[in-house]
């Protein structure tokens, strides 16, 4: 049984990262989504244990302090954190694992699992992710100013070029494609053949 490969997808706010994430377990096989913890409340439609665990701040700062997280971070108020468990399941289950999350979890996973396939989902213009943002922010819940700053910040060349691909979402089906052959081509690489290919001999 193969290792489970751990694909990041990360991006700005508004950049879509959610929905092509979302479209993926769809779409292909031997993949599961990562649950991550946060302390946020759940939003419309969001189920306790399928799109995160939803917990205490007490709990979460005890799980941290326990070093049981790979990254966590505090975004927009709010604590979100990856449990290592997801990444060594991934690993012994060889399922391969996908991860919709922040750049700055991004960051922090790549530095304890290098080898996860990173991919940054971003929109073509500036205008159109403070349009998409603009959209979303229909009932005044989110502060568009401040995630804007942080788009320009996470969208820098600097930031960029730790990525293993960039997707430019500017229309939502390419996008898909694009995500899609990422996905199936890395599962194809001759490194991780010949590992499978050595065990049968």
């Amino acid at each position: 049984m193969r290792k489970g490969i751990a694909f990041i997808v990360s991006g700005p706010s508004g950049g879509g990262k959610t929905t092509l994430a979302k479209s993926m377990l769809h779409e292909l096989d031997n993949l599961r989504f990562s649950v991550s913890c946060t302390t946020r409340k759940p939003r419309e439609g969001e189920v306790d244990g399928k799109d995160y665990k939803f917990i205490s701040e007490a709990e979460f700062e005890k799980m941290a302090q326990e070093g049981r997280f790979v990254e966590h971070a505090l975004v927009h108020g709010n604590y979100y954190g990856t449990p290592v468990e997801e990444f060594e399941d991934a690993k012994a289950s060889g399922v391969d694992l996908l991860l919709d999350i922040d750049v700055q979890g991004a960051s922090q996973i790549k530095q304890s699992y290098p080898e996860a396939i990173f991919c940054f989902v971003m929109p073509p213009t500036f205008e159109i992710l403070k349009d998409r943002l603009s959209r979303r922010n229909a009932n005044g819940e989110i502060d568009i100013d401040q995630r804007l700053v942080r788009a320009k910040e996470e969208m820098a060349p600097s930031v960029l070029e730790q990525y293993d691909f960039i997707i430019i979402n500017d229309q939502l089906d390419e996008a898909l494609e694009t995500i899609h052959s990422i996905i199936i081509s890395t599962r194809c690489q001759s490194k991780r053949v010949l590992e499978k290919i050595k065990e049968n001999l």
